[in-house]
């Protein structure tokens, strides 16, 4: 069974960000913007530590009657924003898939993908 993986990337305006994404190859958490790399990996080092302890979620509202999960570290700073879902169910699916795959160590640094040349 295939395993959850980060995929790191730079933004078009220079910053950084990462995104959890299950075996599956769905987004499970995204991550704020970074100024600079280390600090984007510093986030995917927090999310690792943090993903498993289930007190570190909170569920907020969103738009038309919509929910999403929120992801923080000890000092309460968020490292990590879910997609929004419409049933309960979905959104427990989704917390639950991060707890499983948030302690993964494979970074897929993509921040040079955009330099690639293509043959």
């Amino acid at each position: 069974m295939a395993t959850g993986h980060y995929d790191l990337k730079k933004a078009k305006n220079g910053q950084f960000h990462f995104n959890l994404k299950a075996g599956n190859g769905e987004i499970i958490l995204s991550s704020e913007m970074y100024a600079s790399k280390a600090s984007a990996e510093n986030g995917i080092t927090s999310v690792q530590i943090n993903a498993t302890d289930e007190g570190q979620y909170e569920i907020k509202p969103g738009k038309e009657g919509q929910q999403y999960f929120v992801l923080r570290a000890k000092n309460h700073q968020v490292i990590g924003v879910s997609e929004m879902y419409t049933a309960t169910s979905g959104l427990q699916k989704g917390m639950l898939s991060v707890v499983k795959n948030g302690p993964s160590t494979d970074i897929r640094d993509l921040t040079h993908a955009d330099s690639l040349t293509r043959i």
